[in-house]
């Protein structure tokens, strides 16, 4: 039986601005433990941002993302894909919880729909201005959503996949999409880059692509390299990583307006 609690009893003030809320709710038999964060004092109205994490897990670093938009005053949810709040920093650990989604679109999109879900419960969300956000593998999972056709007024990409194996489909996608990448990531080469231009394009997709040109993957998290130290495609970029979040601060602000 799917339970959707949302853990409203424990109400922290994180700063003058915003509030966190423990959020526990579920995707069938799996229990998931998020985060929400709202702005205090909260409008009468607000769009919801669910906040993707890296393939670690809800971890801090996805948490002071949805932190931050909640600064910009948005309903923000950092999610929970793997169960039980697990977070990790280990690249194997990691490798072997985020295995399953990448031959699974449905789970993806059910699991992360789940934390979408939430927002239903929160006083004051319109939940007709929806967005996702995500980083590295939550950026990956936000695009699997957009081509599956979820009601999205938009979504971001920081450093994501770009592969997939259900391409968009013209009069399906109906998110507009911001995607951010690191010029320099072998991760994603530019042979991945033109054939998602080419998917866009053929879908007749509302999209955009900010391109970083000496950024590597995972360049928005200052613990990049500390958490890859024996990955050299994968470094911090503190100039792309202000300049990605402006883009996303822009994008949100345009696609999220009332």
């Amino acid at each position: 039986m799917r339970t959707l609690l949302l853990a409203l009893v424990l109400c922290l003030p994180l700063s003058a601005a915003v509030t966190t809320h423990p959020t526990s709710y579920a995707d069938g038999d799996t229990a998931l433990a998020g985060t929400l964060y709202l702005p205090e004092p909260k409008p009468a109205s607000l769009a919801g941002v669910l906040v993707v994490p890296e393939w670690w897990g809800c971890n801090d670093y996805a948490k002071r993302r949805a932190a931050e938009l909640a600064e910009q005053g948005y309903a923000a949810l950092a999610c929970d894909m793997y169960g039980a709040g697990k977070v990790t920093e280990d690249p194997a650990q990691a490798g072997e919880w985020a295995k399953p989604f990448r031959s699974d679109r449905a789970l993806v999109v059910r699991r992360a729909g789940a934390g979408l879900a939430q927002f239903a419960l929160v006083p004051g969300v319109d939940t007709t201005r929806l967005a996702v956000v995500g980083f590295c593998f939550g950026g990956t999972v936000g695009l699997e959503l957009a081509r599956a056709g979820t009601d999205l007024r938009g979504v971001v990409s920081f450093h994501g996949q770009l592969k997939t194996a259900a391409p968009a489909t013209v009069d399906v996608l109906k998110a507009r999409l911001l995607v951010l990448h690191g010029g320099a990531d072998p991760m994603v080469p530019p042979a991945d880059v033109a054939a998602f231009s080419s998917e866009m394009l053929a879908a007749k997709a509302d999209w955009r692509m900010e391109i970083y040109g000496t950024a590597l993957h995972a360049f928005s998290n200052p613990k990049a390299r500390e958490l890859h130290a024996t990955i050299p495609a994968v470094d911090y970029h503190p100039d792309a990583e202000r300049r990605s979040i402006a883009a996303m601060n822009d994008f949100l602000a345009g696609v999220l307006a009332p």
